[in-house]
């Protein structure tokens, strides 16, 4: 197995036991925190999540995409990396019942949890698939508008991903994501702790080379929304595991304050 599939397969193992109840680290729960005071940091609204079964939410976001996509009733909406499913309910109410709204993911748990709320919800116009972001079970130009909440950044072939966004997306079709990039290179410890990486940070691109994948892939008019400080957040809603990471690593956080970037960004397929 290489590397990049070692990681995958500690993301997958890692993300399987958060679904199980097990702490996140990844600007979700932990034991100073809880899922909605996360999510209403990211910039979730009360209403929304009152809105869904408290199973659809375990605090996994860095970002709130939802609120800049727009979507319009009777449109097909995809979400990559869709875990317990709150932003694909969501979704699902802004579509209506003359769309869809599909969640792609690769692990078992967090399937089986999505799949149980969407039973209590009664949503018909809500499908949840098995799969990887870099081959998405999706066919060519059937999805209006992508989204995907800080799960890009745990893909070590993340250009993969960006091109099935444009095959997958109709012309002119649209994506917003919230991710994580970085603004100045991490120390070398901290690049190569794996618990880091499947906590969302050490996996982070520079944000010029992030960009330069998603160009690469197929879109274009790329526009950053959003754009805060990742790791303040996460000192304050994950305490302990950073003080576990600056013990590990020998860095202090002082070091890479400011350099972990949440952003937030919008950007589309050609229409030709």
């Amino acid at each position: 197995m290489t590397e990049a599939e070692d990681r995958v397969q500690a993301v997958r193992e890692r993300y399987g036991r958060i679904a199980d109840g097990a702490p996140s680290g990844c600007g979700g729960p932990s034991c100073c925190g809880s899922e909605p005071a996360v999510s209403l940091g990211v910039g979730y609204q009360e209403s929304d999540l009152a809105s869904v079964p408290a199973e659809a939410n375990l605090g996994l976001g860095c970002g709130a995409p939802l609120g800049f996509l727009a979507l319009k009733p009777g449109e097909t909406v995809l979400d990559l990396g869709s875990g317990p499913g709150l932003d694909v309910f969501l979704a699902a109410r802004q579509v209506g019942p003359d769309g869809r709204a599909i969640g792609v993911d690769m692990t078992p748990a967090m399937l089986e949890r999505a799949r149980l709320s969407a039973a209590k919800l009664g949503l018909p116009q809500v499908e949840f698939r098995q799969g990887r972001l870099e081959a998405l079970p999706v066919e060519n130009a059937t999805i209006d508008a992508v989204t995907s909440n800080c799960v890009i950044n745990l893909v070590p072939d993340k250009r993969s991903v960006f091109a099935e966004i444009a095959r997958v997306l109709r012309p002119g079709g649209r994506l917003v994501i919230s991710d994580i990039v970085l603004k100045g290179r991490l120390p070398e410890a901290v690049e190569k702790d794996l618990l880091a990486y499947v906590g969302c940070v050490s996996g982070a691109m520079l944000q010029e080379e992030y960009f330069a994948l998603v160009g690469a892939g197929g879109l274009e008019r790329v526009e950053v929304l959003r754009d805060v400080d990742y790791l303040a957040g996460l000192i304050a809603s994950a305490p302990e595991e950073v003080r576990a990471l600056e013990a590990r690593t020998g860095v202090r956080r002082e070091e890479v304050l400011g350099r972990v970037r949440s952003v937030t960004f919008r950007a589309s397929k050609p229409a030709r």
